[in-house]
């Protein structure tokens, strides 16, 4: 960042070497004097003046968000560097024979020079407990949806706590709602395996003018399946698409072309789309799922993704949650029916949103 102490250190440089250097072209004495206190005097009355000159403030102003922005991009885009260790279980019985995976996944952010120097963090409870601190938090979408509401209560409640809760968070094809008193956090959770769906919800948000601080949304699977048809699921994104647009700040001159920041001193939601998972068509259970989920269909509707404007990658409001990166680098063993994954992928996903949070609140823990 381009502020006030770097400003400072540059003139100090200036005063003590431009001297330095002239004493070096044989300046006499004198004259190396007169030159560095004129410099100083010169440099002290720029600093102090510079606040009375709009122009010269925003630009000072605008090179060092320009440099923000370009850093905290940076750290965005590198979020998903994840890396697993994925080991063999000991033997724990028959159990092993149902759905329960007989691997262990361990996992971490790479150690590539870049990554470490965004500094991401596993967070404790304690440290996401205090980020997510009276928040509303809103998780809509499919079953993948709900396996992150999972890891997210996971991570802010205790093991007895998630124990009372299990069997309502897990009651098919129905919504979830809980208030963690402790820390002031409400969680909802809707069912909606279409975009429709989800876009009814935004609607909803609108009238009310009601809006959740993070809001989690993702659906696919379900259209995949019984829809079959990635044009019509294009179109769907594009609909919800401008039904979010309108709940950020847009600056009137680029009517609904993308959200900008600083033009309207209102506090927008923290928006994420919860990516696809790695289909692995071998794995799936039923004749339908391996005729109709297929590695082309689920490129086509990747495709129709990243067409719709949705994601913040491609112009859009909404950053990636990528499972499919996040499955595909845990691969085949973290997975007993080639469409859902081992709790790993979903607690990096969340801590991934967490640490974007963090981010976009320029704030370290």
């Amino acid at each position: 960042m381009l502020g006030a102490v770097q400003f400072g250190a540059l003139a100090a440089c200036v005063v003590l070497f431009v001297p330095m250097g002239m004493a070096g072209w044989h300046l006499s004495r004198n004259k190396m004097l007169f030159f560095s206190g004129a410099l100083f005097i010169t440099l002290a009355v720029g600093v102090h003046l510079t606040p009375y000159f709009p122009s010269i403030s925003s630009f000072v102003s605008s090179v060092s968000s320009v440099v923000v922005l370009e850093n905290r991009d940076s750290c965005i885009s590198l979020l998903h560097d994840i890396v697993y260790d994925v080991k063999l279980k000991p033997s724990r019985g028959v159990e092993n024979l149902s759905n329960v995976s007989n691997h262990e996944e361990l996992w971490s952010w790479s150690r590539s020079a870049p990554v470490m120097a965004c500094g991401f963090q596993k967070l404790g409870r304690s440290d996401a407990s205090d980020l997510l601190n009276g928040s509303w938090v809103v998780v809509a979408g499919d079953s993948q949806a709900r396996l992150v509401v999972v890891s997210l209560l996971s991570l802010v409640l205790r093991s007895e706590e998630m124990d009372l809760i299990r069997g309502g968070l897990f009651k098919r094809h129905s919504d979830y709602q809980i208030v963690v008193d402790e820390i002031g956090m409400k969680l909802d959770f809707k069912w909606a395996p279409y975009v429709s769906n989800i876009t009814d919800l935004m609607i909803q948000y609108k009238q009310s003018k009601n809006y959740p601080d993070v809001l989690v949304m993702g659906a696919g699977l379900w259209h995949m399946l019984h829809v079959t048809s990635s044009s019509d699921f294009g179109d769907s994104l594009r609909v919800l698409r401008d039904s979010v647009v309108p709940w950020l700040p847009i600056s009137p001159e680029f009517n609904t072309d993308g959200p900008v920041t600083g033009s309207v001193s209102i506090q927008s939601p923290h928006l994420f789309w919860l990516g696809l998972p790695m289909l692995i068509n071998s794995m799936l259970n039923t004749e339908e799922k391996r005729e109709k989920m297929t590695d082309a269909i689920q490129v086509a509707y990747d495709e129709e993704l990243y067409r719709s404007k949705l994601l913040r990658q491609s112009g859009g409001p909404l950053l990636l949650l990528d499972i499919d990166s996040l499955s595909r680098k845990c691969g085949t063993q973290c997975t007993i029916d080639g469409m859902h994954y081992d709790e790993a992928v979903y607690q990096a996903a969340v801590h991934i949103l967490l640490n974007a949070l963090l981010i976009e609140s320029h704030q370290k823990l």
